[in-house]
């Protein structure tokens, strides 16, 4: 994936959270957007228009982290979905990457961290 085509899609309830990983992506270069809830996302924009990674929390009100991920697919979405939650149970780190996700971190975890997962996903179309 070519950084000029990489745009960020942040999906977490945590506003504050959300509003700060935006800030780090965008001081990083990459364009980021956030979104409160899995279905406030889906409204937003067709999903055949969106290319880059969907960083997204696990636990939320609603339609959590791994419906979205499930929707998405079926969808045949191309968005590259990296799991981040507060509140990891036993086994979903593995549920989540054998659907198909690119990373999963706990919070709170380094910058670096995400960071360096965004790269590695960006360098895999290459």
């Amino acid at each position: 994936m070519r950084k000029e085509n990489f745009h960020a899609y942040i999906v977490d309830d945590d506003v504050t959270f959300s509003r700060s990983l935006q800030r780090l992506l965008k001081a990083s270069g990459y364009p980021a957007e956030t979104f409160n809830a899995a279905q406030t996302f889906l409204d937003s924009v067709p999903v055949e228009y969106k290319i880059g990674i969907l960083i997204l929390d696990l636990r939320m009100p609603g339609m959590d982290g791994f419906a979205l991920q499930k929707k998405l697919k079926d969808l045949r979405s191309d968005l590259k979905v990296i799991f981040i939650t507060a509140d990891a149970k036993p086994g979903d780190r593995d549920h989540a990457m054998t659907c198909g996700a690119k990373g999963f971190l706990q919070k709170p975890f380094q910058e670096e961290s995400l960071l360096e997962i965004i790269r590695l996903v960006m360098n895999e179309d290459d």
